[in-house]
């Protein structure tokens, strides 16, 4: 393990003084393999905030007898690891440790070892095949954004060949086409990031937009996944040929249409890509400039402009704080106010020091990102289940969500105490988490504004100048944002798929209703995984990053089994694949999606919750770590 030390034994015990107490005990027990780190005095304090306080509630003089010895490790140059893999049982132990005390369930052992590089995640031959019968393998990969990379990596490493086709000019996915400013991640980047690879030397704890799209080109860069990719080439359809037993895909490029075989198709546009872009009466008699958020370009000049944005979800609550201090006015049009969490830190830099010890002390950046990871992983789900004995079932779905509110409702009228109008327009009314989960990013702040107005009536139509509401005023606008999300329940059906017998996706997902089993494989198309599908969004907190990782891991396994037991093709029995979504199902009816006090873009038209996982993310890893063929109709080659 090579350690680079900077020049001065001063710089080095200013880097370790800015080290979380809690990580340096975690390296501390590495290094040394002295259990004696993770008891009193040393033990943290438990603090539930997303970013905890790095001090860890440990006495002064404890924490720099713990610094002191991170600093006696380098007394005679780079040091080594006494372990690396600390094994399931002791691992436990240091997670519990790490936060205060907390009670981790045994599961999440295996699976952090894994997440944090102790032991392997990809799946491996038993025994290489000769490259010939390899090379009769192919992948067709549509979308180059985060799964399409995480699917690459692991179907690099195995040698079996792939094609991403991309329609756009660059990979990236959603970090290359959404370029609104105040973009960016809402998921600390420590967690939002792969697990393998070159580790990333992040500028803040929350990354914006071009520095998430600089990231995905860095590892694209690593894993020679450009030699893979295709830039500016569509997919405008793909059947399952029967007798070849393989895909036959259309693709659309600037030089004309081609025909393209694969043996395994793959969908990676995830859910999130298809604008769906709200429209009004009169909304062709607009002078001005109209755009959905996520087509924004660069050339936008809305400095000293009058701009409408509809829409109060994640985007706006981005986008609005960015660009009110440069424009004449801003008008938010709101359907449904929002919950948003207050993140202390959210926009900090990561100091230098901080930045030396997440590149080079041996195990910092792994027990880094666990933290991230637990803090924004399956932590909240058990506020999410429905008590059938909480009497206030209106405001929240247990004691616990509603002690949530309680603090939420608190921060939203601290941040507008001296507007009462706001309060009323701002405190949601269903549970919190009950949508989509959203970070403060200054926004109710920024509603305080002068040049800042929350509409809640409704839009009646636009005119030349501007939009008119339901009560007949007519606002100014000379920009109107619309901000109202995406075609969600398409997800892979948009793209033209025919399975066995000619059946077409989207008729199979019909009534805006997308299932998939494990939200990766749907009964009669052969060979044809959908990445991020149906049910598999996460929900109650994450990283889709996580997710891609969990399904590329399952694809590749697939992939593994079929080559080395001379499977030609499979798909999920219709039987596993009902039985798995009625699981699906019961679960959510006792999870707050399926509340009946709001609308969400998580259920369809008939109330089915079809995007978000129910699952807590072990589970998930669980469920798609090795695939079970006895859920599978096969054809042998």
């Amino acid at each position: 393990m090579n350690v680079e030390l900077p020049r001065k034994k001063l710089d080095l015990a200013s880097a370790i003084a800015e080290g979380d107490i809690r990580v340096l005990l975690m390296v501390l027990v590495h290094m040394t393999g002295d259990e004696r780190w993770l008891e009193p005095p040393y033990k943290p304090k438990r603090d539930v905030r997303l970013i905890p306080d790095p001090q860890a509630g440990v006495p002064p003089e404890i924490q720099a007898e713990i610094r002191a010895a991170v600093l006696k490790l380098f007394e005679n140059g780079a040091p080594q690891p006494v372990m690396t893999d600390p094994g399931n049982k002791l691992m436990l132990r240091m997670m519990c440790a790490t936060l205060g005390g907390e009670n981790v369930a045994p599961e999440y052992a295996p699976l952090m070892r894994e997440e944090m590089g102790f032991v392997p995640r990809e799946a491996r031959w038993s025994k290489p095949p000769e490259s010939e019968k390899l090379a009769g393998q192919h992948v067709l990969i549509v979308g180059a954004g985060v799964c399409a990379i995480a699917l690459g990596v692991a179907l690099g490493r195995l040698g079996i060949p792939y094609t991403i086709v991309e329609k756009n000019a660059e990979l990236g996915g959603t970090w290359y086409v959404n370029r609104y400013p105040g973009c960016g991640v809402d998921t600390p980047n420590h967690s939002y990031s792969f697990s393998f690879g070159a580790r990333n030397p992040w500028t803040r704890y929350f990354a914006k937009r071009q520095e998430l799209l600089d990231y995905l080109k860095k590892v694209a860069l690593e894993y020679d996944i450009r030699k893979h990719l295709r830039l500016n080439t569509e997919l405008t359809s793909s059947r399952w040929d029967e007798n070849k037993r393989r895909w036959i895909s259309i693709l659309k490029t600037a030089g004309g249409e081609e025909i393209f075989e694969s043996t395994t198709l793959v969908s990676a546009i995830g859910q999130l890509n298809d604008p769906s872009p709200a429209h009004f009466k009169g909304e062709e008699t607009f002078e001005g400039e109209t755009l959905h958020s996520a087509l924004w370009s660069d050339d936008i000049e809305f400095d000293g402009k009058h701009v409408a944005v509809i829409g109060t979800g994640a985007t706006a609550m981005q986008l609005v704080p960015a660009i009110a201090d440069r424009v004449a006015s801003v008008t938010v049009y709101q359907r449904t106010a929002q919950w948003a969490r207050p993140v202390e830190g959210l926009n900090d830099p990561i100091s230098d020091g901080a930045q030396w010890l997440l590149a080079h002390l041996p195990f910092y950046v792994q027990w880094y990102r666990f933290n991230m990871f637990w803090r924004y992983g399956d932590g909240l789900l058990p506020f999410l289940r429905k008590d059938p004995d909480w009497p206030h079932p209106d405001r929240a779905v247990n004691k616990g969500n509603d002690r949530h509110r309680e603090e939420l409702t608190n921060f939203i009228h601290s941040e507008l105490k001296d507007r009462p109008d706001l309060i009323e327009k701002c405190v949601p009314t269903y549970p919190p988490y009950g949508k989509r989960i959203l970070l403060d990013n200054g926004w109710f702040s920024t509603l305080t504004r002068p040049n800042v107005e929350l509409v809640t009536d409704g839009i009646d139509r636009f005119v030349p100048d501007g939009i008119v509401t339901s009560d007949g005023k007519l606002r100014p606008a000379d920009i109107i944002v619309i901000s109202t999300g995406f075609k969600v329940t398409e997800m892979a059906a948009r793209l033209n798929i025919s399975g066995r017998g000619g059946k077409n996706l989207k008729v199979a997902w019909a009534n805006d209703n997308p299932t998939a089993y494990l939200g990766l494989t749907v009964p009669d198309f052969p060979n044809f995984f959908v990445m991020l599908g149906p049910n598999s969004g996460p929900a109650h907190g994450g990283s889709v990053i996580f997710q891609s990782e969990c399904q590329s891991r399952y694809i590749s396994s697939c992939l593994v089994a079929m080559i080395e037991q001379g499977v030609a093709a499979i798909d999920v029995d219709p039987a596993a694949h009902d039985q798995y979504i009625r699981k699906v199902d019961a679960e959510h009816e006792q999870l707050i999606w399926t509340h009946p006090g709001m609308t969400t873009y998580y259920r369809n038209g008939q109330g089915r919750v079809f995007s978000a996982m129910p699952w807590r993310f072990v589970d998930y890893w669980s469920m798609t770590h090795d695939p079970d063929f006895t859920q599978y109709r096969q054809t042998k080659i």
